[in-house]
């Protein structure tokens, strides 16, 4: 059992309010999953070709400004650090591919947790309401975010299994359910040379997803393809730069519930979550249908 929440808000003067609406959703979500949590946040894209790589350092003390220092002599002035606790963000132009190759040679105990030009993602071990205050998530401002709290039924309790997974760029992905058929999704996308990273069923969806959006699909039309290919039963929520997405398997037995007003979207495994939302009780609120894909686009002003 574990727990989803899904966040958009539709106008630029509530961005600041994010965080703050987001972090009781988690809290409460707590209850259906207690080992760990995990937070994907979306903002205004960073600009001038740059990209921001979303860092974790478990229990080690990294010193981040030394940190910053090294890699703006190895690879390139304009790199830019914002720590929070034993995450960081860094910003750069410097080719992706270059960096991830700079980090994996020059600290290989530091996670990789995304990269993209919106996305921050935080994830750590603990109960939710400890990750809240640990990462002042109630802060954060955005255009949208999703999070997760676990209770792990397949997979260790590590950060590395916590969601939300991601997979390319600007895309990550939460799930309350269990996939049947992960392994075979692995060996499909193993032989196309994808790596992964845990044994955790959810990364197969992930990186499934994503392997399709790469080949030219929206990611729409690669979850008409995906409830072809994933068996088992599942509640999948989304996010890129500029959309939340919900879908659900064919007997929809996992819960969700959805509610919408002029100011946000908001998405939870339980309507209890939702409760102290601004303007819920006037809110359209329903329960997504079975094999029936929701997507909900940032408006353009916000996305940037």
């Amino acid at each position: 059992m574990c727990g989803i929440v899904g966040l958009l808000v539709k106008r630029p003067a509530l961005r600041d309010s994010l965080g703050a609406w987001l972090s009781p959703m988690l809290v409460c979500m707590g209850d259906r999953g207690p080992d760990s949590a995990g937070l994907a946040v979306f903002s205004l894209p960073v600009g001038d070709g740059k990209r921001r790589f979303s860092l974790y350092a478990g229990l080690e003390t990294i010193d981040w400004s030394q940190l910053a220092s090294r890699a703006r002599a190895d690879l390139s002035p304009d790199v830019e650090i914002e720590s929070n606790a034993n995450h960081a963000g860094l910003t750069t132009a410097s080719d992706p591919t270059r960096v991830r190759g700079w980090l994996e040679d020059g600290f290989p105990s530091l996670h990789l947790l995304s990269v993209g030009r919106s996305i921050d993602l935080f994830k750590d071990t603990g109960h939710p309401r400890e990750l809240v205050d640990r990462y002042a998530f109630a802060r954060l401002s955005g255009t949208h975010a999703v999070a997760h709290t676990r209770m792990a039924t397949e997979s260790a309790v590590t950060p590395a299994h916590a969601h939300p997974f991601t997979a390319g760029e600007d895309f990550c992905l939460v799930h309350n359910g269990s996939l049947s058929n992960p392994n075979t999704i692995r060996r499909k996308l193993e032989k196309r040379g994808i790596r992964f990273q845990t044994d955790n069923d959810t990364e197969a969806a992930c990186r499934f997803l994503e392997w399709r959006m790469s080949a030219g699909d929206s990611l729409e039309a690669a979850l008409e393809k995906g409830l072809v290919e994933l068996d088992g039963f599942f509640t999948l929520l989304m996010a890129t730069a500029d959309k939340l997405v919900l879908v659900r398997d064919a007997f929809a037995c996992k819960p969700a519930v959805a509610a919408e007003t002029d100011d946000y979207v908001a998405i939870s495994s339980e309507f209890r979550s939702l409760a102290h939302l601004p303007g819920i009780k006037d809110a359209e609120i329903f329960e997504p249908g079975p094999e029936r894909i929701y997507s909900w686009n940032v408006s353009p002003s916000l996305a940037g």
